[in-house]
């Protein structure tokens, strides 16, 4: 049965290692992502910027010189928020008492709510302090943000990371490793979900579409805040129906909680990722209300 099953790729974390100075240097798959990601955000922020009559009174809400200020409070707010975020949400007991691992991003360990955090609370001081439209910026950043996500969901499957439950289906993946181990029989390694590539479709490809349709075909960057609910509401959701087939974190596991969950009434309960994304399903759905109501 399990040469029915998909072998995981022969590729490494790393992309290349140079020594210098008696000392390795590594250039890995996941900082690729970041980097390629929000170069093709800043790209499609600046396109964005550019055609006037896609905003409000066909007037664009900031140049595209001031979107590359922009990028720079981005990127604090992805990497400060999206490693805080993973700190206090999923292992808070660890590095409280380790609080010296609380700055080793290059260990790994980024919460995509807590990047997203991040990124709302950098994005509104940088457009109070040059009185920029939040709403509208916020627009701009979120249609531009699932590319990144879709690359960085992709790193996740390179580096074996984040993968789904044990499942026999036909496009199951042998991930390497603990994950491989973990439920392995007599008769077979075990294969899981390949949870990463559902979320690079569905967190990535489908909601960018979803959104630059809304963006460029019905109009909804001259109802300023409207796609920043979509996107929160699409990706919560996304996120939220993923969580069904993710393997969830090791510190929510037990003999008594084999699901994983991080709240749990009975037989019935949620994991961190659909508790988290719950808030962002209804707190999105009210920002649409709120912005198709101001515009009608």
């Amino acid at each position: 049965m399990l040469a029915a099953l998909l072998p995981f790729p022969d590729i490494g974390p790393d992309i290349f290692t140079l020594e210098l100075f008696g000392r390795e240097f590594s250039l890995r798959w996941y900082a690729m992502a970041y980097i390629v990601g929000i170069i093709i955000g800043w790209f499609i922020a600046v396109q964005l910027f550019k055609r006037a009559r896609l905003w409000p009174e066909n007037k664009s809400p900031m140049t595209s010189e001031n979107a590359s200020d922009l990028v720079t409070w981005i990127i604090l707010g992805v990497v400060l928020g999206g490693r805080f975020g993973f700190v206090l949400f999923y292992q808070p007991a660890y590095y409280f008492a380790n609080p010296g691992e609380i700055l080793q991003i290059w260990n790994g360990g980024m919460s995509f709510h807590g990047g997203a955090l991040g990124v709302l609370i950098a994005g509104l001081i940088f457009c109070w302090k040059n009185k920029f439209s939040p709403l509208s910026v916020g627009d701009a950043i979120v249609v531009a943000t699932p590319p990144a996500i879709f690359l960085g969901r992709i790193a996740n499957f390179i580096n074996a990371e984040l993968w789904g439950r044990p499942t026999d289906l036909p496009w199951a993946v042998v991930f390497p490793g603990d994950a491989a181990q973990a439920c392995a029989t007599v008769e077979q390694m075990c294969a899981r979900h390949p949870s990463q590539l559902y979320e690079a479709l569905l967190e990535g490809l489908i909601l960018c579409a979803v959104l630059f349709y809304l963006a460029i075909r019905k109009g909804w960057l001259k109802t300023p805040g409207a796609l920043i609910g979509a996107f929160l509401a699409g990706y919560g959701i996304a996120r939220f129906i993923v969580e069904f087939v993710r393997q969830p974190d090791a510190q929510f596991t037990s003999a008594t909680n084999p699901l994983g969950y991080a709240w749990q009434i009975g037989e019935v309960g949620l994991t961190m990722g659909q508790l988290l994304s719950t808030p962002m399903i209804i707190v999105g759905l009210l920002i649409i209300w709120g912005a198709r109501r101001r515009a009608a």
